[in-house]
């Protein structure tokens, strides 16, 4: 398929300029404040701000809806002045005491109610960011053993939070962010297939779909632009996460490219091919510096990134796809993996 490049908007996250922490240690680097780090983004080459609701208002749960909404006003006039828009807020539903046990799926009916009343406030920062995208990282939604909860009885009621949040705000959209594991042992939603079925399945259909995450694609065992691509099929692909994983490890959100650089020339290629960010998507990225990084250039990552996806959209491109059409005509399979290589390599 003949293509032309696209013109592609990026985002990040604030966690995504982080202070090293990781499961065997503290902090490597110390804090930085949120209003200098968006102050960072425009120099990097970024446009869109990713949020957790409480990146927005931090504290939430201590806060009524008037402080929450001033609040959150307040970091809509920060991302004004630096020419940034906010791409989507995500219910942060794994830190609080209350879903130790899941959110959605907690065995606690108390505990469910909170997730729920917690994922209708996100909705109304996202409001006050001018923002109508909703993320739902399902991290909780899992058991360590099957035998704690009904597998059966959970989809659905992750699918009651769903409905709720649609009735919540008629313009609202959410997209679903499957992931395999971790930080349960075995997820109700792990794949972008599960994903686009609970979306079938809700009141509103065209108001749910996908975002798919490099890395938990990989851990899955499955290729991310595989993924991609499904959900484009289904016309679902709202916002992606690019990284990169090495191997079915812990999810390292790596820099994008840099562990397989075929494989993120394939996600590179499938968006561009398909019309990926035409309608206004961002193409976010979910990256961490390397632990030992100074702090002076903690953010290469996230110029390196981007880098790296402008890069190779001139790959896609620039392909040859006469000659691949050719090749594939004559099942010449080895021809084409040799000719893939080499241009990725930039030989001729």
């Amino acid at each position: 398929m003949a293509t032309t490049r696209g013109k592609y908007r990026f985002s990040f996250g604030p966690w995504n300029i982080d202070e090293g922490s990781d499961p065997f240690g503290g902090p490597a680097r110390k804090a930085i404040a949120f209003a200098r780090k968006v102050r960072m983004y425009r120099p990097l080459g970024y446009a869109g701000v990713q949020f957790h609701d409480d990146d927005a208002v931090p504290d939430l749960d201590s806060k009524s809806p008037e402080q929450m909404r001033a609040i959150a006003r307040r970091v809509t006039k920060m991302l004004d002045g630096e020419g940034l828009k906010a791409e989507f807020v995500a219910p942060r539903l794994w830190f609080s005491p209350k879903t130790i046990d899941g959110a959605y799926t907690s065995n606690s009916a108390a505990h469910r109610r909170y997730a729920i009343e917690r994922s209708l406030k996100a909705i109304d920062i996202a409001n006050e960011l001018d923002c109508d995208l909703i993320v739902l990282w399902l991290a909780r939604e899992g058991t360590y053993i099957r035998e704690a909860k009904n597998a059966r009885e959970a989809v659905l009621r992750i699918l009651e939070a769903i409905n709720r949040m649609l009735a919540h705000d008629p313009n609202i959209r959410i997209v679903i962010e499957p992931k395999p594991n971790e930080p349960m042992d075995h997820a109700y939603v792990p794949t972008i297939g599960h994903a686009i079925a609970l979306a079938y399945k809700s009141d509103d259909p065209s108001r749910v779909g996908g975002l798919i995450e490099t890395a938990h694609a990989i851990l899955a065992g499955l290729d991310p632009s595989d993924e991609m691509a499904y959900a484009l099929a289904h016309d679902k692909l709202w916002s992606v996460h690019l990284n990169d994983q090495n191997g079915l490890k812990f999810d390292q959100d790596k820099s994008f490219g840099s562990a397989n650089l075929r494989r993120a020339f394939n996600q590179v290629r499938v968006l561009e091919e398909y019309g990926y960010g035409r309608r206004g998507e961002f193409v976010g990225m979910d990256v961490k510096t390397m632990r030992t990084q100074k702090p002076e250039v903690a953010t290469k990552h996230l110029r390196n990134s981007r880098e790296t996806f402008l890069r190779l959209l001139e790959k896609v491109v620039t392909l040859d796809v006469k000659l691949e059409r050719e090749l594939i005509a004559q099942r010449d399979y080895e021809e084409l993996d040799r000719y893939i290589l080499r241009h990725l390599m930039g030989e001729k």
